[in-house]
């Protein structure tokens, strides 16, 4: 089993997994980029994976659904092209590896991820990214804290498949809030080498390195720098509207 990716709009990653024969696809939100590599690898399109509602990640679904050999996974909204919808807890199987659903609440109210044990990956749209976390939209920072703290307590080797490449901007934040940081400075100067070897893309990180770096995980060390902070819960959501306006 490998895990790659495809671009689409400006900024979105198409998360593959792939074995020799068959493709699942998680989150895609143009069809064109997946129809390509279908016809160029000859490969089949096994199952679709869904995040969250919001078109740049399910734009495509319409267009592949006739290729799909599988299933269309994702959680309860009102895309109708989902076949099977998923909760918080719930396990299924793709191309011979299992999933289980974690609910993540915040950025949207449906949002869910996807967490593989067998290959140490979290697949988490926009929840948590690189040096980051997504915006909350229809949720509440509360939501948004709660579901971050989820996902902060699988294992520190677990790889973050997150769905934009935003890492460099999320960089820059991060360096704001937390200057003194070692290895936040180490990591921002090993960026580009990192995304010149990747063909442009910052992703995986992993979680070990988000609990160093990444200001929204570590908001029980940074709250007492922050004004008016007195719990972990201030500190993220001070945080968050700081990056809103950032």
């Amino acid at each position: 089993m490998q895990i790659n990716f495809l671009k689409a709009y400006t900024d979105n990653y198409i998360w593959l997994l792939e074995t020799n024969k068959e493709i699942s696809v998680i989150d895609p939100g143009e069809a064109t980029p997946v129809l390509n590599y279908l016809s160029h690898s000859k490969k089949v399109l096994k199952d679709i994976l869904i995040t969250h509602h919001h078109f740049d990640h399910t734009g495509g679904i319409e267009d592949l659904r006739k290729y799909v050999n599988g299933k269309i996974y994702g959680p309860k909204n009102d895309i109708s092209s989902i076949t099977d919808r998923v909760i918080d807890g719930d396990c299924f199987s793709t191309l011979d590896i299992k999933m289980q659903t974690i609910a993540v609440p915040g950025h949207t109210l449906d949002h869910v991820a996807f967490y593989c044990q067998e290959m140490d990956s979290l697949f988490c749209g926009d929840t948590l990214f690189a040096g980051g976390c997504g915006r909350v939209f229809e949720g509440t920072h509360e939501d948004m804290f709660q579901s971050i703290q989820k996902l902060k307590d699988l294992p520190p080797e677990t790889k973050v498949y997150c769905a934009h490449e935003y890492t460099e901007s999320n960089l820059e934040f991060a360096l704001e809030v937390d200057a003194s940081n070692h290895d936040l400075k180490k990591r921002v100067a090993d960026l580009s080498k990192k995304m010149t070897a990747n063909n442009g893309c910052s992703i995986p990180s992993d979680l070990a390195l988000e609990l160093k770096t990444n200001p929204f995980l570590r908001c029980d060390l940074l709250r007492d720098s922050l004004k008016d902070c007195k719990t972990e819960m201030d500190a993220f959501s001070y945080l968050r509207s700081w990056k809103d306006n950032f």
